[in-house]
């Protein structure tokens, strides 16, 4: 969307279908709806009946924090659309930019010049036809598990130590009136209002016990684990009755070269930190502003430096989340540590408002 307001030719190719799912629990942090409204797409996100978020409840224990969620940076809330909406949402936008836009297909090959710099892409249909494309640069946004990264050998230089792994659905009926995150020694939960009143509600465990415990009858195992850690929002479930669940059985995080000649890598493509913090979105778009700073000024040096911004924006927030993920903390501890995440958080949101 924004190489193309920007006036570049752009081809973008999914292999999935217009408007599908992905596996996400979807929360925005002020960072990303801050971009959303500054590109114009955060209106069309609030008329898809997206529940406005005006407070967030830590619950640590039996214990309660409220945050408010000051109007400021030109938005009044935090929203959480489901990615069928705020995906498609974008895709329209990129093809309203003059994004050339094509389902079905999937990256086969790179074509490389005789220097090694890349030069297109070999593309698969579903048909098994290929098409050969030349493009000036070949940029990867295909998540954790990149086709690119891997054609391109982009190495990881830094890796996380800790995972968690999450189940989660969605229901309707739930008193749930904003963000509500809960923490008890060994357990997260999270409550996360979305599109057409649902709320998706999310468990984390430590990644070393989503196989022991979600394995064998996974809706018991939720319920009663969801019970330790929020009684009042396990019952509420209870009355509602279950729903699908989705899990996600956990990734180390890691930073991998995300430049070379001819090639970019942006998201979970090219850095990823465990979703307890529910700011990967947040990450991804940020960057996407980055990446597209540096392909619109021309050169491999305008790569670089986009990595090296990536990486300094993004620090702090990696290591955080790395002493969150362990689960080797105490609640008053966490605590600290949550407070020290929001002023990063705020920091980070002060600077997209300055680009």
């Amino acid at each position: 969307m924004l190489l193309a307001r920007a006036g570049q030719r752009v081809l973008m190719v999914d292999r999935g279908r217009y408007g599908t799912d992905t596996l996400s629990t979807h929360a925005l942090m002020r960072g990303a709806v801050v971009q959303l409204h500054r590109w114009g797409v955060l209106p069309a996100v609030i008329a898809a009946d997206t529940t406005p978020v005006r407070n967030a409840m830590f619950f640590y224990g039996t214990e309660s924090v409220s945050v408010p969620i000051a109007p400021r940076d030109g938005i009044e809330a935090l929203y959480a659309p489901r990615r069928y909406v705020l995906d498609r949402l974008l895709v329209d936008a990129a093809g309203a930019a003059g994004a050339d836009i094509v389902f079905g297909v999937r990256l086969k090959e790179l074509q490389r010049a005789g220097t090694g710099r890349v030069i297109g892409v070999v593309l698969e249909d579903e048909t098994g036809h290929v098409h050969r494309v030349a493009s000036s640069v070949v940029v990867g946004a295909d998540g954790m598990r990149s086709t690119v990264a891997r054609l391109v050998d982009a190495q990881t230089y830094r890796a996380g130590q800790h995972a968690t792994a999450t189940v989660y659905g969605h229901w309707s009926g739930l008193d749930v009136a904003g963000y509500e995150w809960y923490f008890v020694p060994g357990l997260s939960a999270g409550a996360i209002p979305t599109n057409g009143g649902e709320v998706c509600v999310s468990l984390t465990v430590p990644a070393s016990e989503f196989t022991r415990l979600f394995a064998h009858r996974t809706d018991e195992a939720f319920a009663a684990l969801l019970a330790q850690v929020s009684p009042k929002l396990a019952a509420q479930i209870a009355g509602v009755g279950p729903r699908p669940l989705q899990g996600f059985p956990g990734q180390a995080g890691f930073f991998r070269r995300a430049h070379g000649a001819g090639w970019a890598l942006v998201g979970d493509a090219g850095y990823f930190k465990d979703p307890l913090t529910a700011h990967g979105i947040t990450d991804a778009l940020r960057d996407a502003e980055l990446l597209t700073a540096g392909i619109n000024a021309g050169s491999d040096q305008a790569l670089a430096d986009y990595q090296e911004q990536r990486d300094a924006a993004s620090l702090e927030v990696f290591e955080a989340t790395e002493t969150i993920a362990s689960f080797d903390w105490d609640l008053n501890t966490l605590r600290q540590i949550h407070e020290s995440l929001a002023k990063a958080m705020s920091r980070e949101a002060k600077l997209l408002v300055g680009v």
